[in-house]
Parts: structure tokens; sequence; C-alpha cells
């Protein structure tokens, strides 16, 4: 089993995908950088690689429609969709969280007690952790982090979170593995896959600061695993974008933000 067979495989054995989820993922991936733009046939082409059946796409497009994700238009005989303003504005700002650069760790980190301030991590509802030291108010105590002890990495990075992390860097690092011997629609495939399981475990709050992994996930971290397989599936999966590849209609080049995702100088245009 290659390593796109293993990702698509972990999706089904997940249960009924998502396929509403999936098409977000893709659209804030792939169509926000390029206009925000595309058409289902490209969709269909797409998520067809990742055995999602016609029929569920356009089940998952009216839905999104109909609860305001995406607005749609024709050209021609093509139906395009796009996110509406109000879901792209939402799309950009997770995706600061979700592309952001993988962060050196701070010589110090403050322990506290009570509802985390902001920029903490929350660890559980009685207490938070965050890097440096932070303004006065509530019980704190600031120091280096092997300070904490194994007991206090369990509580940071519990379970089911951990093995998420985990299954994470380990499909991450097969996909960068395999990149070079992917068609460019396998590719873009892989792709969204990696960015769809990444997107999730981001907005579930499941991600940590490297610091803050256990060891065993510590090197390298999701997130550098993550930001080194996108680099390498990157060039085959744009230039399936950019393709009239089946009859598509190419899609616009992308602006700067894609080449700066997972780099320190990463932001989203707005």
């Amino acid at each position: 089993m290659t390593a796109l067979s293993a990702a698509i495989a972990a999706l089904h054995a997940e249960g009924r995908p998502r396929v509403w989820s999936l098409v977000v993922t893709l659209f804030g991936d792939a169509a926000v950088p390029r206009g925000g733009r595309m058409a289902t046939q490209r969709l269909q082409a797409l998520l067809g690689q990742l055995q999602i059946e016609p029929g569920a796409l356009r089940t998952a497009l009216s839905r999104l429609a109909a609860d305001g994700w995406l607005d749609r238009d024709r050209d021609g005989r093509a139906t395009i969709y796009r996110l509406s303003p109000a879901r792209l504005a939402e799309t950009r700002a997770a995706g600061r969280r979700i592309y952001a650069a993988p962060a050196p760790a701070p010589s110090a980190w403050t322990l506290g007690l009570g509802p985390a301030p902001e920029g903490a991590l929350a660890l559980g509802a009685d207490g938070w952790i965050a890097p440096g030291s932070l303004p006065e108010g509530g019980l704190a105590v600031t120091g280096p982090i092997a300070a904490l002890g194994p007991a206090g990495f369990d509580r940071i990075c519990p379970e089911p979170g951990r093995s998420d992390l985990a299954h994470l860097r380990a499909e991450a690092l097969a996909l960068a593995a395999a990149a070079p011997d992917l068609t460019p629609v396998q590719a873009m495939a892989a792709r969204t896959l990696l960015i769809h399981r990444w997107r999730r475990i981001v907005l579930r709050g499941q991600d940590r600061p490297n610091a803050l992994l256990p060891p065993d996930l510590a090197d390298p971290s999701p997130r550098a695993a993550v930001a080194s397989a996108y680099a390498a599936l990157l060039p085959a999966a744009e230039s399936w974008l950019s393709s009239d590849e089946g009859g598509l209609q190419p899609m616009p080049p992308a602006d700067g933000s894609l080449a700066a995702r997972f780099a320190s100088d990463f932001r989203e245009q707005d």
C-alpha cells in the first residue's frame, strides 16, 4: 500500500467522510490563494481521487450553499463556487493558525491557575501555561519547561490528542517521502488529505508548541512534519491547479501568501 492509498484508507476508516468538511479544507487551502473560486468539474476530479462519489459531492455543495458557506455562479456551462465573504474572513483567520511556522522555544514558561489569559494554553478548567512571563494577576510560577516532569507533559498533551498528533506526523512523513513519485493530481489529493487532518487538529486545539510536546513527538514536531510534507507536495499539486488536464479550466495564479505558508513571515492576504 502506498502512502497516498494508506492516507485515503485512513480517511474512510474513520467512518463516512464528511465531504462538506473536505470541501471547506480544499477551498481554504487551494482556492483562497488563487482567487477563491473553483469549478465543480475540478472539485469532482480531485475528490474522485479520494474515492468521494459525485453524488456525495453534489449533496455537500448544496448543503454548504444553503448554510451560507459557498456562493455559486455560472460561467458558460460550468458552475463556479466560492466562499461567501463572511466565511472567507473566517477561513483566513483560521489559516493564520494552520499555516503558522514552527516557533522557537522560549527559555521560560509560566504555569498558572484560573482562567487562561489571552495567548495561553488552557490545561483543563483550572490551569494554563504560556511562553515567557505574563502580566500580574492570579497565581502563577515561571521557570524552565523541564521542571514540569513527565506528569506535567502528560497533562499538557493528553489523549486522544496525543495519538492524533502521532498519526498525523507519521502520515506527513510518509507523504513527504512519497511526493517525488506522485502525479500532479495525486500530489494535490495528498496535500488535501494532509491539510484536512492538520486543520482539524489545529481547530480542535490539539496542536502544541514544540517545547510542550512529549519527547516521542518533538523531533520533528507534527507542525514541522506537516510543513515539510507540504513543501514536498506543493510544486506538483500547484501544477495540477494550473493545468487544463481532462478539459478543466486552469485556475488563476496563486498570490504571495501561498509561498509564505509555514514560513516566519506568513500572513493571509486580505
